[in-house]
């Protein structure tokens, strides 16, 4: 009996933690989103902001404005002012990590520019969108959106505390900077180099688990589907793993959930391993050496993640994080929905 209440306390101050942590994110990315949109013209705030319930909302795409025309206000038409409380909004919902990623991925527009000459699309780092979704602070819901050309990441508020965050998309073109001043950057090496460390340290039948038997797909398959569901099982899952392995297993998945800021990072991992680590899977699809074109997914039973290097003959990255009953807020909302009937 001692034990059991141990644990039940154990599991109340976590959840009271947790909801402390989600409570402080969503007064930040309030306070930080009412801060540019005061700072913003009637014409601006116009093109910015949408109703919380608007098809908007559930639109998204990892591609150029010219091939994906988005709403939003980008970056190049705002103020020097209203460009920074615009980085500032971004910080509330990446870690300093995740806020350098978005920015270096953002610089690599530059370097496309250079290598292409301009000659197929503008490649321009401003061609970034800030959208707001609702009122920010309202006690029902709101989100923010940041989305580009390989950057899509998405907020919703719910209940004045509750946060969620995907589809969560990174993507690096080209994935390493092969020439000019910037030769040797790889925005997304993390990502590719803990996927390869787990790969690395499997043993011949653990290899046999888990690379597939096909060729590396041509881009991540879920695309910019608006729900997804689970993949087919496949790969080695975490059962099958020694502890060493688990342990790089849960640095890869760290590596996606950390782009986010802290408590929204700690709810993803606290979700997942609410559903069970043991089910989560790990598989492999291409070529394992450097340079040439591969796949891997994690997937477990509430959560996907797809990284796909076979653009450009191996050299340009796509990388997703879904939910598969929360993304863009499902879940938080029909739990608030449940509990506060309107």
């Amino acid at each position: 009996m001692k034990r059991l209440a141990i644990a039940a306390a154990l599991v109340l101050v976590s959840v009271t933690a947790s909801t402390v942590a989600s409570q402080r994110s969503a007064t930040a990315m309030s306070s930080a989103a009412s801060k540019w949109l005061a700072s913003l013209s009637p014409e601006q705030r116009d093109r910015a902001v949408f109703p919380f319930d608007s098809e908007e909302r559930m639109r998204w795409h990892y591609v150029p404005n010219e091939t994906f025309p988005r709403k939003g206000l980008t970056i190049k038409d705002m103020t020097e002012a209203q460009r920074a409380l615009a980085h500032e909004l971004l910080k509330t919902g990446l870690s300093a990590r995740g806020y350098l990623t978005a920015t270096s991925i953002m610089e690599l527009e530059k370097v496309l520019r250079a290598i292409e000459g301009g000659v197929r699309m503008a490649r321009d780092h401003e061609a970034y969108l800030f959208s707001v979704f609702g009122t920010p602070g309202d006690k029902q819901a709101w989100g923010w959106r940041f989305e580009g050309h390989h950057l899509s990441v998405r907020f919703d508020v719910v209940g004045a505390k509750m946060t969620a965050s995907a589809p969560a998309f990174f993507g690096a073109n080209p994935a390493e900077v092969r020439d000019g001043p910037q030769k040797g950057t790889r925005v997304l090496g993390a990502e590719e180099d803990a996927g390869r460390a787990l790969l690395d340290s499997l043993d011949a039948t653990g290899r046999a688990a888990a690379i597939l038997p096909i060729e590396a797909p041509g881009d991540i398959l879920t695309t910019t589907k608006v729900t997804v569901d689970p993949l087919s099982p496949i790969g080695l899952k975490a059962s099958a793993m020694s502890k060493p392995q688990r342990e790089l297993l849960m640095s890869l998945i760290d590596v996606y959930a950390g782009l986010m800021a802290a408590d929204v990072a700690a709810e993803r991992m606290d979700r997942l391993k609410k559903a069970g680590l043991d089910n989560i899977a790990f598989a492999w699809a291409g070529e394992t050496e450097k340079g040439k074109k591969h796949y891997y997914r994690l997937q477990g039973p509430t959560f996907l993640v797809e990284y796909d290097n076979t653009q450009n003959d191996g050299n340009h990255i796509h990388s997703v994080w879904r939910d598969f009953n929360g993304d863009f807020g499902r879940d938080l909302l029909r739990e608030h929905l449940k509990s506060n009937p309107h």
